[in-house]
């Protein structure tokens, strides 16, 4: 997308003023989201290393047997309980949630309440 696009750079505002109040410290490590068109990512990140810790995405090996569209709410699910379960494995319970400047709907609705579901606080 363009960086001259008017939505690209309203969500790049958003961003900043998002990550002026969440950061990832030792009690609760930021779980950050990114969406495009086709896919959906989340990593659990520890800000203060400057590590990530747990990442999962429709890309990575634990989406794979789900087959059609990798870019709707479904998947959006799939992958907010593979983020929820790697972070349990890594010790992480608490989290921050960081949209990344997207709505709080649809897609990264549908991951937040899957990681919930499946064990992760924020």
């Amino acid at each position: 997308m363009a960086k001259t696009n008017p939505r690209y750079s309203a969500r790049l505002r958003r961003k900043k003023q998002i990550r002026k109040r969440i950061t990832g410290a030792n009690d609760r490590l930021r779980l950050s989201v990114f969406r495009s068109s086709k896919h959906i990512y989340a990593q659990i990140v520890d800000d203060e290393t400057g590590r990530t810790v747990a990442s999962a995405s429709t890309l990575s090996t634990g989406f794979k047997g789900h087959d059609g569209n990798k870019g709707n709410k479904e998947a959006a699910k799939v992958v907010g309980k593979n983020i929820a379960k790697q972070a349990k494995a890594a010790g992480v319970e608490r989290v921050a949630f960081d949209r990344n400047g997207y709505l709080y709907h649809g897609r990264v609705k549908a991951l937040a309440d899957a990681a919930r579901e499946a064990g992760l606080t924020f």
